[in-house]
């Protein structure tokens, strides 16, 4: 069983900063992508940011030059740094990993249960 763990959401002034991280536990024989969606309320999910296994990063336009992805491969693990954050980032963050495990080495896609970000102006 794979599971996708949160952690870093909360509350934040605009101008600020938090940085969000998404570790992927289980049987896991390799992960391919790992990003962040994120929702805002009455907003489609969409994408903010991902990165490949290789470490290429790609974003959203709204977010280049502000939010800075990375992970570290030995722990499944990817990273969210988020600068000079609006109050239109207010968001519920999603993290999704394409993984696949040792019974059968098929990939597929997994998702985090999100982590609020709340900007104030």
């Amino acid at each position: 069983q794979v599971q996708l763990v949160e952690s870093g959401g909360g509350l934040v002034q605009a101008g600020g900063s938090l940085r969000l991280s998404c570790a992927a536990t289980g049987t896991i024989f390799g992960v391919d992508l790992m990003g962040w969606y994120r929702q805002a309320p009455g907003k489609q999910r969409e994408l903010v940011a991902h990165v490949t296994s290789s470490g290429t990063p790609t974003y959203t336009d709204s977010v280049k030059g502000r939010f800075t992805i990375a992970r570290d491969n030995d722990h499944h693990t990817a990273y969210l740094q988020m600068n000079s954050l609006k109050p239109e980032d207010t968001a519920v963050y999603y993290c999704n990993a394409q993984i696949a495990i040792y019974a059968d080495l098929r990939t597929r896609d997994y998702w985090g249960p999100g982590t609020q970000v709340t900007v104030s102006s």
